[in-house]
């Protein structure tokens, strides 16, 4: 009969590694406020009308101009864009993601 060979960590005492600091106690992250959620939204909603904006063939191409600076050439040749585009551009004007069209980024 063969003998059974142990391991060579059978013939070693376990010790377990004591951490430093002790057991850490996650604090429950607080609930994020609904203010903050139904401001996310209303700007989603935003973004999204100026991306249908840069979208629509009808008022000329978007390349190379800001979102304002297309609705003022519509405007300009009689198209009619539409006034609630340039009332949201006005009241965001700081915002780079809604002065600039969607393809802003893409080199000409």
């Amino acid at each position: 009969m063969t003998t059974k060979r142990g391991l060579i960590t059978d013939s070693y005492k376990v010790v377990k590694k004591v951490r430093r600091g002790g057991k850490r106690g996650k604090a429950p992250t607080p609930p994020p406020p609904e203010i903050e959620a139904e401001n996310q939204s209303v700007r989603e909603e935003e973004l999204q009308k100026l991306r249908q904006f840069d979208l629509d063939w009808r008022f000329g191409p978007c390349t190379g101009i800001s979102r304002l600076q297309r609705w003022e050439r519509a405007k300009l040749h009689g198209l009619n864009p539409p006034e609630e585009i340039r009332y949201l551009l006005l009241q965001t004007h700081t915002g780079r993601e809604y002065n600039l069209s969607l393809w802003s980024e893409y080199p000409l």
